[in-house]
């Protein structure tokens, strides 16, 4: 398990029982958001503890009453997952801001101007949300918060979260060169395979990505694809 020096306590309290353990604090919140991490980068010691800051240790009786288990990672992850974490200043407001500006970027890839089915650039959203106040959440998950930020700022800015859906049609002389290039590039809905061995492919993505999928269509195709976009 990680040993660098950089940790804070994450408490869980059940049943009138409270159970703590070290954490690294950034990667405790990204596990604790679902991502993909190792519970060894996460834990900053072996032991289930009672007070962490007094060293006081939880018992394995006490630990298999409570959890059914004495084993350490199954235990952690309860913790962390249903438990808080106990961050200092610096590191809330650092972890703040990196929320912060995953919830922006969402917002920037999902939502367009309702107006001119356009996406909107980062910065107009996060000059929204200095208008309307809005507060992030450091617990709660990206794509919650999101749909609550476009709901406050909708006051302020014409936005809306949106799919755009393309319709793609390629010549025989490069479909089958371009064809899997271009199913990399969003959720497939459609495709079909002329007779004069043409290529259609419909597919979707966030609407704030449809500029930048029309680069790449271009780009994968030089410049020879039949393209329509509907945002909706």
């Amino acid at each position: 398990m990680s040993k660098s020096r950089e940790y804070v306590i994450a408490r869980y309290e059940v049943r009138g029982h409270k159970f703590e353990i070290l954490v690294d604090p950034d990667r405790a919140l990204e596990y604790r958001e679902g991502r993909k991490v190792d519970l060894d980068e996460v834990l900053k010691g072996d032991y289930i503890y009672k007070d962490a800051r007094r060293g006081d240790k939880a018992s394995p009786e006490e630990l298999v009453r409570v959890f059914g288990t004495e084993d350490v990672k199954t235990i952690a992850d309860v913790v962390i997952k249903k438990g808080e974490l106990q961050l200092t200043t610096e590191q809330r407001r650092r972890m703040l801001e990196s929320k912060r500006k995953q919830v922006v970027n969402y917002i920037a890839r999902s939502a367009v101007d309702p107006k001119t089915k356009t996406p909107i650039p980062p910065q107009r959203i996060e000059k929204a949300m200095e208008e309307a106040r809005v507060s992030i959440d450091l617990y709660r998950g990206v794509e919650e918060q999101a749909a609550a930020v476009v709901k406050a700022i909708s006051r302020i800015l014409p936005i809306r979260i949106a799919r755009a859906k393309f319709s793609v049609k390629v010549p025989p002389d490069i479909a089958a060169r371009v064809a899997q290039d271009l199913k990399r590039l969003g959720e497939v809905k459609s495709e079909d395979w002329g007779k004069d061995g043409s290529f259609k492919l419909e597919f979707e993505v966030p609407a704030g990505l449809q500029y930048e999928v029309i680069d790449k269509i271009n780009k994968v195709t030089k410049g020879q694809a039949e393209v329509k976009i509907e945002v909706f």
